[in-house]
């Protein structure tokens, strides 16, 4: 772009620049070679063209005059997105100063819920393509994020718990009855992810997306807060927020707790040789020794109400 100035913002998965062309701004990302495929990212531009167009807040893709969204330039894929003005959730935390938290889960809430319900509403095009965190993206023998249950410094009591845990949740996820709420899902929605311009969230990064539980996406939005002190106070307004927009049965909560926590501990192993990777890794795993506790315990005590229950009829 002709008299533009460009700033680079961002360089782990994808080199983002920021361009500011007579005060109009945006987002350039070359994507890193390899990592995902021309119709993946196709996808994801046309999935994020629909939120946009459904009235949500996010980067809206910017075509060519042709109309093309993706550019594939000397071999890396290329695009433009619209760049959202405010502040990430996390560096508003970094500033200090008074937050109304409640209402900002609250606000978070309602918009993964939009986003949930929008795309529920849109028809992709057949030639749509993103993964799937589903039981074999999570759980299989090569989930999208790494098999978490083979992280080389797991002790061997926190393997054993963890390999526990992959095989109740396979169970319970293929269970015939599970019903569970299944669709295109951010999957990401961590404090980095989320922009806020005044009291609005703006949901970005849309590179993890794909179809999941929508669970899954609750329980990303949660699980590195769970060591706060109104953890249980935001968790409650953000589930507030979403059921203001839609139904979610929430059943399952804990189940996708415990699987979103193990997905770091697989997600980390590739990342060993990064700058304070060793102390992230030792809180992933200790994160998610909680929750396949909690999980592991509860459902054990429900097998057990149930085995009594059906011992009393007989």
């Amino acid at each position: 772009m002709e008299d533009a100035h460009t700033e680079l913002v961002a360089t782990r998965e994808n080199h983002v620049y920021k361009v500011d062309r007579a005060g109009d701004l945006y987002a350039l990302r070359l994507h890193r070679r390899g990592l995902r495929t021309d119709a993946e990212l196709q996808s994801e531009l046309q999935w994020m063209a629909a939120a946009d167009e459904g009235g949500l807040q996010v980067p809206n893709p910017v075509p060519t005059s042709e109309g093309a969204f993706l550019h594939v330039v000397d071999g890396i894929q290329v695009d433009m997105l619209t760049w959202l003005k405010g502040e990430t959730l996390s560096a508003m935390a970094r500033k200090g100063g008074t937050i109304d938290r409640s209402g900002t889960y609250r606000a978070i809430g309602r918009a993964m819920a939009q986003l949930h319900e929008i795309s529920d509403a849109w028809t992709p095009p057949e030639t749509f393509c993103r993964w799937a965190w589903d039981a074999e993206g999570l759980l299989g023998e090569a989930p999208i994020w790494g098999r978490f249950w083979d992280n080389p410094t797991l002790t061997a009591s926190e393997r054993a718990l963890l390999w526990h845990l992959r095989d109740a949740a396979l169970e319970d996820l293929n269970k015939p009855s599970a019903g569970l709420d299944f669709g295109l899902i951010h999957a990401d929605l961590v404090d980095e992810n989320i922009v806020f311009n005044g009291q609005q969230p703006q949901l970005i990064d849309f590179d993890d997306g794909g179809f999941g539980y929508r669970l899954f996406d609750i329980a990303g939005a949660l699980i590195k807060k769970h060591d706060w002190r109104d953890f249980d106070q935001l968790k409650q307004a953000l589930i507030a927020g979403y059921l203001q927009v839609r139904d979610i049965d929430l059943s399952a909560l804990d189940l996708f707790m415990g699987l979103r926590a193990a997905s770091y501990v697989g997600w980390i192993v590739t990342r060993m040789q990064e700058q304070a990777a060793h102390d992230r890794n030792r809180r992933f795993i200790d994160t998610a020794v909680i929750f396949a506790d909690i999980y592991l315990s509860n459902r054990r005590r429900v097998t057990e109400t149930v085995s009594i229950s059906q011992g009393n009829e007989t």
